[in-house]
């Protein structure tokens, strides 16, 4: 029996992980450049690269929030499946 979900669909929350992934990957580079002037002695950056790099944590958020709503679509899925 072919299984019926295809390779190719996308399950609910996967553009949500995507989304976290790049948010997240955004605010590690921001810290990464607000971190540097206090290694390399230069003056610091200013006061908007510190929100900036609080991306990461937004990032991560959302990416928690595709995972929960991919196995809550999962679980749905299974119970219908009874």
């Amino acid at each position: 029996m072919p299984d019926k979900t295809q390779t190719n669909s996308a399950a609910p929350g996967d553009r949500l992980v995507r989304a976290g992934a790049i948010v997240f990957f955004i605010g590690a580079v921001a810290t990464l450049v607000t971190v540097a002037p206090l290694f390399l002695g230069t003056t610091p950056f200013p006061t908007y690269m510190f929100g900036l790099s609080m991306l990461m944590a937004v990032g991560f958020l959302t990416a928690g929030a595709g995972v929960l709503r991919s196995v809550a679509a999962g679980r749905r899925q299974a119970r219908a499946g009874r």
